[in-house]
């Protein structure tokens, strides 16, 4: 949990005061290494609190008169991340966006929770597959294992802010990052623990499994923008929506889309029921919507009648545009329809459309960003094996959310063919377009006409789908 930090920071810049202002006024500073853009943006939620052009010297600077406390999140596109405000503060931030979280080095009055809460997010990325290992375990044994991780977290809290003046607000966003976290992982363990036992049925589990559910507040409007909640939100209205549904719903259809449907259908009620926070009603009714769509691949009148039922839910403009706009990219990646028109860069800055790379080949268009660095290993051995098994195929990478510098540093150091590796600067219009829910989705494309759009880099070429999906 301890990061090497630079042993001299910011000698370039003004001291950055480490007792709070008598004044209200927050000054937010910084320095960027490498930047991707010219501008630091400031959110509290979704909304733009303000945004800071960097100087010549890559800084910037904001002086913020009069701000709603607490959770923050600046953006330096295409990265983005937290920051806790409260008035009087003055805080000073460094990165390299080359490791954008890695290099995040908070200096100032609330340094503690903010270090503490970059801490714990790349904490809890690096815990991933030793968690992946736990969830074979007894349902006792897991919830031991999770539950010390916790605790050595909890601890790690409590050493950093002995003789610290936090607030009990920065304390709670702290614990916060620690609790749901865990929560997340005792919400999958039933799912998870099925797959990687192999049993046919959910394990049984105690009572106390899920003790921490009794002190769950559904309307934190602080939390409502905040991942670690809002991710525990979702996979817990997945969690209550399947029992539910097992126990009550003998009619289920055992599979398919109609499965989907239902299952979906629940998981709207029980929000509709206990949510009222409308911040995180929204955000969750579009999560449903979106994971249905993007699941179904397919648009019929089931899928108009569900939602039409979010529309009415919904009381987010936004997020009811952005279904809509959902509808019409499903449609437009439907089989023997025409590549988007979606420009990329080649290696020597030369913006090039998909259909111009797939014309006369088939191509499997991938995607990879350079933050998610065991995914980019993983990607590429599988691709070494792909490109074993079918040598009449193209497989083109195209890399999203990686400054165009680092882009090209790392197709030199992987040794990538450069005629295989594209960069898409226009990281939302691709995602959109293209649907890339996650990074293992792919495109099969012949001729620039598409043959799969919904395909996945890992599954869809097992070797009883190769026949059906190679094209000569």
């Amino acid at each position: 949990m301890i990061r090497f930090l630079p042993l001299i920071f910011f000698l370039v810049f003004l001291s950055c005061q480490s007792e709070r202002s008598s004044s209200e006024a927050v000054i937010l500073s910084g320095q960027i290494v490498n930047p991707t853009n010219e501008y630091v943006v400031l959110y509290k939620n979704d909304q733009v609190v303000d945004s800071a052009r960097l100087d010549e010297n890559n800084r910037f600077n904001f002086t913020l008169l009069d701000i709603d406390e607490g959770l923050h999140h600046f953006d330096h596109n295409p990265e983005q991340q937290y920051v806790f405000l409260e008035k009087g503060d003055s805080m000073l931030i460094r990165l390299n966006t080359m490791a954008f979280d890695e290099s995040l080095v908070f200096s100032g009055t609330n340094e503690q929770v903010n270090n503490f809460m970059i801490e714990m997010f790349l904490n809890y990325e690096d815990e991933e597959q030793l968690i992946q290992s736990f969830y074979k375990l007894s349902p006792k044994e897991f919830d031991f294992k999770i539950d010390s991780l916790r605790e050595q977290k909890i601890e790690e809290l409590h050493n950093l802010i002995i003789g610290e003046d936090l607030s009990s607000n920065a304390y709670a966003m702290a614990r916060a990052t620690i609790d749901y976290n865990s929560y997340i992982y005792k919400e999958k363990y039933p799912f998870y623990h099925k797959k990687s036992s192999n049993e046919s049925i959910l394990h049984a589990l105690d009572s106390s499994f899920y003790d921490y559910r009794s002190k769950l507040d559904f309307n934190n409007a602080e939390l409502a923008f905040f991942r670690p909640y809002y991710e525990f939100m979702i996979n817990h209205f997945g969690n209550l929506s399947y029992m539910s549904c097992q126990n009550n719903c003998k009619s289920m259809i055992k599979g398919g889309e109609n499965k989907h449907l239902h299952l979906n259908k629940h998981k709207i009620q029980l929000i509709d029921s206990l949510v009222e926070n409308k911040d995180l009603r929204d955000n969750l009714f579009r999560n449903v919507a979106v994971d249905y769509l993007l699941n179904i691949h397919k648009i019929d009148g089931d899928t108009y009648t569900f939602i039409d039922k979010f529309h009415k839910l919904s009381n987010n403009s936004g997020h009811k545009n952005e279904i809509v706009q959902l509808f019409t990219a499903i449609e437009e990646l439907q089989e023997n329809k025409s590549l988007p028109n979606i420009i990329v860069q080649n290696a020597e800055g030369q913006s090039v459309t998909l259909k111009s790379i797939s014309k006369q080949h088939t191509t499997v268009f991938y995607f990879w960003t350079a933050s998610r660095k065991r995914h980019f290993r993983n990607v590429t051995r599988r691709l070494s094996k792909l490109k074993q098994d079918y040598p009449d195929h193209q497989f083109v990478g195209i890399s999203l959310k990686t400054g165009k510098k680092q882009w090209a540093s790392l197709i030199k150091e992987q040794g990538l063919n450069e005629h295989e590796q594209f960069w898409g600067g226009d990281f939302d219009k691709i995602q959109q377009t293209l649907l890339i829910d996650n990074l293992n989705k792919c495109v099969i494309a012949k001729d620039s006409i598409i043959v799969d759009g919904f395909a996945n880099i890992f599954k869809s070429f097992q070797p009883k789908t190769q026949k059906a999906l190679a094209v000569n």
